[in-house]
């Protein structure tokens, strides 16, 4: 039994708040020779739907903020992109632009209007350049995909989200299967185009029905809009840091019980919508990817996530193209990074190394020390070798009491110094691991206290970590961008010399 989904007007009218729905649209131009099967097709098509065309664009209210909409009607031509479409869209996209509003998209189209042929198709490239304008302009997009998107929507404006979701069990393809199926004599394989598979490949960011896609929205666009001038950096945060030696903390921050970065967003940030991969094909469970706020302050945060080690493989290549597309959104939107560490160690394997993992490493340290946004860099616990280096360089290095880092585990460095881990206590505590000696040699600019130990005050050792992530990016936001810049470069190329 197929599902009851929304025409386009029912999906705006479950979304925005009631009653505060305004259309920008105009009576299009008739692409169609008077007399011709289009036109009558067209006149169809109006009397049927009630749409005068396949596109339907106009502004409204979320949860009390002004956002612009542009939807697909697929009942009209299977919402199909002519020039007349195209124009309505581009348009609304440009006015969006011009207003600073906030884009939201639900494409449900089959592509290009096959009856209006090349100077459709090309219409994909008008449309294209009015979003990359939009999202140049540091303006959220977030686009829900409906069922069915196909061919040039899906190839041009469908993919071009900050953020993406997709309507449960829809077909999403670059190529529809019937056409497939037309041209090559076998059906398309079953279950890829879908968007439950999307997901599964890092292609989409969620999959939810249109009853869910508002309180997902207005997250999404918390994060995205929220205040970046005049935020308060708060009390100075405080309190007593003990003593502890440098394999006392490696094992405390090794237990299965302590708190991680989704503890950490679970109780010491609101506001929370994980993304999902690279949104190119890609993804990796040890790499947690979201937006969320701490306090008053807005992130994009990045984090290895302990939660699934015993699951899944250590963090590999695609781990740090994850981590590079939150990098990308900080940038464009102008939002505060923050990166979290807490890893034994990248992936050592065949694929890794045929992945590119040194080179992914190498790309993250080189778009991390020289970002536009501002960053706050987070050790939480485990912090061994290249991949948490790839996630070290920020404005701001904080280390909770018992965090360390380190270019290999104490026993990796104990086996290739002496042939053996056994030295691994003497070698921790030679190279200077651990929180204290990483802040006097100026690696570390904060120290977080644990009383006396994270995993028996999870939620209070969270919010702790909260406040002191909320009070450095408020202090980061108020400083001026490229002087922040030239303070992080300066920052390191001082470090031992």
């Amino acid at each position: 039994m197929n599902p009851v989904r929304p025409d386009a007007r029912t999906l705006i009218d479950t979304v925005l708040d009631p009653g505060t729905w305004r259309s920008w649209d105009e009576t299009p131009a008739d692409p169609a020779p008077p007399g011709s099967d289009y036109e009558e097709e067209l006149a169809a098509a109006r009397a049927r739907t009630g749409y005068d065309e396949s596109v339907i664009s106009g502004e409204g209210l979320l949860d009390g903020r002004r956002v612009a909409v542009v939807a697909c009607e697929f009942s009209f031509l299977a919402g199909s992109i002519g020039a007349a479409a195209a124009e309505r869209l581009t348009a609304a996209v440009e006015r969006a632009t011009a207003e600073r509003l906030p884009l939201l998209a639900a494409p449900a189209s089959g592509g290009t209007r096959m009856q209006e042929g090349a100077l459709a198709f090309v219409q994909m490239v008008k449309i294209t350049a009015a979003v990359t304008a939009h999202r140049a302009a540091g303006l959220p997009y977030v686009v829900y995909l409906r069922h069915p998107t196909t061919g040039g929507v899906l190839a041009s404006w469908g993919s071009l989200g900050h953020v993406t979701a997709a309507e449960p069990g829809s077909l999403i393809g670059f190529l529809g299967p019937r056409v497939f199926e037309s041209l090559h004599g076998y059906p398309f394989p079953g279950g890829v185009q879908v968007s439950e598979n999307l997901f599964a490949h890092g292609l989409v960011d969620a999959v939810v029905s249109a009853e869910d896609v508002r309180e997902v929205a207005v997250r999404v666009l918390a994060v995205l809009c929220a205040p970046r001038a005049g935020l308060r950096p708060g009390p100075e945060p405080g309190g007593r840091v003990q003593p502890v030696g440098a394999w006392d903390a490696i094992g405390r921050s090794r237990r299965d019980d302590r708190p991680g970065v989704r503890e950490l967003l679970r109780f010491g940030a609101c506001d929370v919508t994980p993304l999902n991969g690279t949104g190119a094909g890609e993804s990796d469970p040890g790499l947690l990817i979201a937006l969320a706020r701490f306090g008053a302050a807005p992130a994009v945060v990045l984090g290895h996530d302990r939660s699934r080690r015993r699951t899944a493989a250590p963090l590999g290549p695609a781990g740090l193209r994850v981590a590079r597309r939150g990098m990308g959104l900080a940038s464009e939107l102008g939002l505060p990074l923050v990166t979290v560490i807490d890893t034994s160690g990248a992936a050592l394997s065949k694929a890794a190394e045929e992945g590119g993992l040194a080179a992914e490493i190498a790309r993250s340290l080189a778009e991390l020390v020289t970002l536009d946004a501002p960053t706050v860099c987070l050790l939480l616990g485990e912090g061994a070798g290249g991949a948490a280096l790839a996630l070290l360089p920020a404005d701001r290095v904080l280390c909770a009491q018992h965090a360390w880092l380190s270019p290999l585990p104490p026993e990796g460095a104990s086996a290739l110094l002496y042939r053996s881990v056994d030295f691994a206590p003497e070698i921790a505590a030679a190279q200077g691991v651990k929180a204290a000696d990483l802040r006097r040699d100026g690696i570390v600019d904060r120290i977080i206290p644990e009383l006396p130990d994270a995993v028996y005050e999870p939620e209070a050792f969270c919010r702790r970590v909260a406040g002191t992530l909320e009070h450095e990016i408020a202090a980061l936001l108020g400083q001026d961008g490229a002087a922040r810049r030239a303070a992080r470069l300066a920052r390191y190329r001082a470090l031992g010399a």
